[in-house]
């Protein structure tokens, strides 16, 4: 079942700039930010907490946290590898908290140094320190099935740990879990076929969303299979900035200003002015200058008399 509105969660923030040599400065990055908001963009994940020493492009994630959340209207998230980045999130006041699970127990080691036992202990540690905040501070809690449709490192994952993986994230307290395809292995068919496996163990209300990279050229077509099967949030990030640095080969996110051509032109809305979401390249060249943007829509142009997707009519 598909709908007539999807949210497009911008990680180019973290997933983006994590994968750039170039560190952005701060004020850059909030520039940046205020102005994807300005152009419609409802979530945005603005960073991680995880050791500088290793990621030195993250470092100021903190006050990037404390800036975006003063923006009215947007949901601010932000990805944590443990239990320590889970109160830094929290201190920071972010609305979101993604903590990713490899399937590929390899990956996990090497991306954030835990088994998958320990994985969900710092699930279940995150997930007590949130019933602890009164409920309107409670950040929402997705465990990510990171390289779930396979692993640079391992090759294909079967499915029974995938599945295991999901009922052990919800078990262990998250409010829902999302599927990526980390190392852009996906293909339409797997897509289509995992997001019924993993919903049929833990309920199409528990993932609701997936991240998806365009590593070899299918990331729009696996948007398109995951919407049909009636996915309503979908990553992506500017330009195509990013990948994964401890997954060889991972490269390339989904690009945004495709992804919003490709539902506004579907007449599904996105609520994102495709101009001004432009627009904000120029942002980040002008801050990355060494770094390539990608993307078709914004070097064709918008085709003549686009208009996009019809705005919905309230209901009186």
């Amino acid at each position: 079942m598909t709908t007539n509105s999807v949210l497009i969660s911008e990680v180019g923030p973290r997933d983006g700039l994590q994968n750039c040599q170039a560190i952005m400065p701060t004020a850059a990055k909030k520039r940046w930010i205020t102005a994807l908001a300005a152009a419609g963009v409802k979530e945005i994940e603005v960073g991680s907490f995880v050791s500088p020493k290793l990621l030195p492009q993250m470092a100021d994630t903190g006050e990037i946290v404390r800036h975006a959340i003063e923006i009215p209207g947007l949901e601010v998230a932000v990805l944590v590898p443990n239990l320590k980045g889970a109160q830094l999130a929290v201190e920071a006041g972010a609305h979101k908290i993604t903590l990713p699970l490899s399937v590929s127990e390899t990956h996990s080691l090497r991306n954030i140094r835990r088994t998958h036992d320990q994985v969900i202990d710092e699930a279940k540690a995150i997930s007590d320190l949130i019933q602890t905040l009164p409920e309107e501070r409670r950040p929402h809690f997705e465990g990510s099935l990171s390289t779930a449709f396979g692993c640079t490192l391992e090759g294909p994952i079967d499915e029974a740990v995938i599945l295991r993986c999901a009922e052990r994230l919800m078990a262990a307290g998250c409010d829902e879990v999302g599927l990526s395809d980390t190392t852009g292995y996906g293909d339409p068919m797997s897509m289509k076929r995992l997001i019924r496996a993993v919903r049929g163990v833990v309920g199409a209300e528990n993932l609701t969303g997936v991240h998806l990279h365009n590593t070899r050229g299918l990331g729009l077509a696996n948007v398109l299979a995951a919407y049909e099967e009636g996915i309503t949030t979908f990553d992506s990030s500017l330009g195509g900035l990013g990948g994964c640095p401890t997954a060889p080969g991972a490269s390339g996110n989904v690009v945004t200003e495709d992804l919003v051509f490709m539902f506004e032109s579907m007449g599904v809305d996105t609520g994102i002015d495709l101009e001004a979401l432009m627009a904000t390249r120029e942002l980040v060249q002008a801050a990355l200058p060494d770094e390539d943007l990608y993307g078709f829509t914004p070097r064709a142009g918008l085709p003549l008399g686009f208009k996009g997707a019809p705005v919905p009519v309230a209901a009186e």
